[in-house]
């Protein structure tokens, strides 16, 4: 996740509202298992280190339980978070927030043979979609189950590599789904229905909540547990109640 967009202002919807949502908690509730049924690798594109762990830290988890290869396709390096930042430049974040999505992966059971960074410009994922969906298409098989950001997140990075990842999928036959991360910030927690025709809640276990939030605190530059960070950062308490839930939202 990063704060490259005109669109989230404030502190957005507040979990509690959520808590409260009556067709969030009317999507049907999951288990894993079923997301993954036939499948022979989960490939999770994430448009910057977190936005993997945040959407589907506990997918993953369930897939390495029961057999299913896991790859992260990290495709920025998330450096562009802080900008004009003396203390933290990108070269800085960069190397930095790599390190992090290593202990994150860690923390879910996971090493960096897991993990396929890009290294594409952080804000400037649009440019190079069609470079990035051709790249994924030529890697992937019908028997993955790719998972990327909600195409209207409303985070320009997010969305093209949403698209990306579902064109590639598209190409070569492979199921396709969405996580939302920074629609929790900006979505009516009080419309009478939800924006997704088909999306369900994927239950995740207290071992797996436990192993998830333990791999968001990895984040130490979007937490701001960081020396040096004179600002809000990225991912603040009220955020990270998003991802704190029970459950994961895995839109088809």
């Amino acid at each position: 996740m990063d704060a490259v967009t005109v669109r989230i202002e404030g502190r957005g919807t507040l979990e509690s509202a959520w808590e409260a949502c009556t067709w969030l908690d009317a999507l049907p509730m999951v288990e894993a298992d079923t997301v993954l049924l036939g499948a022979r690798r989960l490939v999770v594109v994430s448009p910057h280190p977190d936005d993997e762990v945040l959407g589907c830290g506990g997918l993953m988890q369930a897939a390495l339980a029961q057999g299913c290869a896991v790859q992260v396709v990290s495709v920025s390096d998330g450096e562009a978070c802080y900008p004009d930042h003396p203390q933290w430049p990108g070269a800085r974040l960069r190397d930095a927030r790599r390190r992090e999505l290593a202990n994150a992966m860690q923390a879910l059971g996971m090493d960096a043979t897991h993990v396929t960074a890009l290294g594409l410009p952080d804000g400037g994922i649009a440019r190079h979609e069609t470079d990035l969906a051709s790249h994924l298409a030529a890697w992937l098989s019908p028997g993955d189950v790719v998972v990327g950001p909600w195409v209207h997140d409303a985070h320009p990075d997010h969305e093209a590599a949403g698209r990306a990842a579902r064109a590639a999928a598209a190409s070569c036959g492979a199921r396709f789904l969405q996580y939302p991360v920074w629609a929790w910030h900006w979505l009516d927690a009080e419309a009478p229905v939800g924006p997704w025709s088909s999306a369900q809640r994927i239950a995740l276990c207290a071992d797996s909540q436990a192993r998830k939030r333990q791999a968001m605190a990895a984040f130490a530059t979007q937490t701001g547990e960081v020396a040096g960070l004179d600002r809000e950062p990225v991912l603040p308490d009220h955020v990270l109640a998003r991802f704190r839930r029970p459950f994961e939202v895995l839109i088809g």
